[in-house]
């Protein structure tokens, strides 16, 4: 057998030793950089051999990881999505809050895919003007119930004729309870007094809380124990040349509900996180248990010459009446200028809340809102 053949084949790491220890008898004094020379290569070699060997177990790894970033919350999301805050929806030249019942929902189908940038700017957009969730929820219904002075007297079988006498009377009764509500020296209110309850994100609606219920016009309900208040303050506003028209006022627990819901699971859809999603719908949409439109006492108010909720309302001839008289019947501007830091709600010119006339009388005379009212004057 030829020797040739016997003689085996030298391994790289065998080479790297043979090619050091030859370059050490030749340059003892430089013996350091042939072992350095030696561990580096001798490291790469291995450590590419390594990968080389498990090449299809690495492109397996990398796959997976790269499917896991594109699909997971936190990447960004490249489908439908639109969470702008406009609405086309309008009837009959009305738009507004949650004005009346909750009858159709957006068709979330429909709207067009946008691009991540948009999605960005769209999320930084909705969280910026998301502050009001009052005003913010009828861009998810179509408002088709409204209610004027005359559309209540006739559902209260009351006649839609009230005579000048009649109003007079009424007028007077009123202007002469309001002067005793203001004498009073020593203010004292009951924290179980229903009229003053306070509900907000802080405070939400007793688990034993009961509503009684009475009908405004057709599907349109609050407190059967506030139309009555009601209706004599839209009659004074009529004979000051200032035209009340009710809407949004009850709103059960269900519809609550599926608006706060349907924001969630849109936010969701678009990649969130069910916390990232729950955080920015509560900016938009009231916390269901949380809404005073639930207790039945909140009502929004527009008129026929301006139908838009807005604080464009606040400069109207009816919004103006309203901040002046509305106390002297037991009505409150729930959420006003400047009191932002406190409701944590934007001004709401149209929201009003019974309270009661002697309430409504303290807040006014000392410009307070219910939270401050009630750090004050409840016991």
């Amino acid at each position: 057998m030829n020797a040739s053949n016997l003689q085996r084949k030298l391994s790289y790491k065998e080479k790297i030793i043979f090619r050091v220890k030859k370059f050490n008898r030749k340059h003892k004094a430089l013996s350091f950089l042939g072992l350095a020379y030696a561990v580096i290569s001798i490291t790469s070699y291995n450590f590419l051999f390594y990968f080389y060997s498990n090449a299809k177990r690495f492109i397996s790894l990398a796959c997976i990881l790269l499917f896991f970033v594109s699909s997971s919350s936190f990447s960004h999301p490249g489908m439908s999505f639109d969470i702008s805050f406009d609405s086309d929806m309008n009837i009959d030249g009305y738009s507004g809050d949650s004005a009346g019942e909750l009858s159709e929902v957006i068709d979330y189908e429909s709207q067009a895919e946008l691009s991540v940038t948009t999605v960005d700017e769209a999320l930084i957009e909705e969280a910026m003007v998301s502050d009001n969730p009052d005003a913010s929820e009828a861009e998810h219904t179509v408002s088709d119930n409204i209610a004027t002075l005359s559309e209540i007297l006739a559902a209260t079988s009351e006649s839609s004729e009230v005579s000048d006498e009649e109003s007079i009377i009424s007028s007077e009764e009123v202007e002469q309870q309001v002067p005793l509500a203001s004498t009073m020296t020593d203010y004292s209110f009951d924290s179980d007094d229903w009229q003053i309850i306070l509900v907000n994100k802080q405070h939400p609606i007793p688990d034993d809380y009961e509503v009684q219920l009475g009908t405004i016009s057709g599907s349109m309900r609050c407190d059967e124990r506030i139309i009555s208040p009601l209706l004599e303050m839209m009659r004074a506003a009529n004979r000051d040349g200032a035209n009340l028209i009710i809407c949004s006022p009850y709103r059960d627990m269900d519809r609550q509900t599926m608006l706060f819901t349907n924001k969630v699971d849109r936010y969701m859809n678009g990649g969130m996180s069910y916390m990232e999603a729950y955080n920015l719908a509560s900016q938009a949409v009231t916390v269901p248990g949380s809404s005073e439109h639930q207790i039945g006492l909140a009502i929004d108010i527009i008129s026929d010459g301006y139908s838009s909720l807005d604080e464009g309302f606040a400069s109207t001839v009816a919004g103006k009446w309203l901040a002046d008289n509305s106390y002297k019947y037991g009505f409150i501007l729930r959420y006003p200028q400047g009191k932002e830091d406190i409701t944590s709600i934007e001004f709401e010119p149209w929201h009003f809340r019974y309270v009661g006339v002697d309430a409504a009388t303290v807040m006014h005379d000392n410009n307070i809102c219910l939270e401050e009212f009630w750090s004050t004057y409840v016991d």
